[in-house]
């Protein structure tokens, strides 16, 4: 019984004092990216179905430091992403191409989140529109 009231509080103690370090880790250099869209929503406006989805959001590396995006996730299936998996120097700019599956008829909304080693975490865009039928 005492070994395992020691064991308990061993453990609780182990915690806090895990819990008391900085959750910030700075690199070394202190250099960050910071990841700068010229947009974070895209509207489609009203499209015809079958029509073209495709739409670029694009943004420059505005930090110090190389950008890596390391994954671009949407929130269905209809949206695919494509995006260099090459690092963005600082200054320099690059582009997320999204393309919409547009066979779908109605108002949409969708969201992208974008993670990158950017200072701020993950980014989130939006695409908007409404698919009509051809005619």
């Amino acid at each position: 019984m005492k070994r395992t009231v020691n064991t308990i509080l061993i453990f609780i103690l182990s915690v806090g004092l895990f819990n008391a370090t900085s959750n910030k880790i700075e690199s070394k250099t202190g250099k960050v990216a910071i990841i700068s869209f010229e947009t974070e929503v895209i509207d489609y406006g009203t499209i015809e179905q079958h029509s073209d989805g495709s739409r670029l959001f694009a943004f420059t590396n505005e930090g110090d430091a190389p950008l890596l995006i390391t994954n671009v996730k949407t929130s269905c299936g209809c949206t695919v992403p494509s995006y260099s998996k090459e690092p963005i120097l600082p200054g320099k700019s690059g582009e997320l191409k999204i393309k919409y599956d547009t066979k779908r008829l109605g108002v949409f909304t969708k969201t992208i989140t974008v993670t990158s080693n950017a200072e701020g975490g993950n980014k989130i865009l939006k695409i908007k529109g409404n698919i009509v039928a051809s005619k």
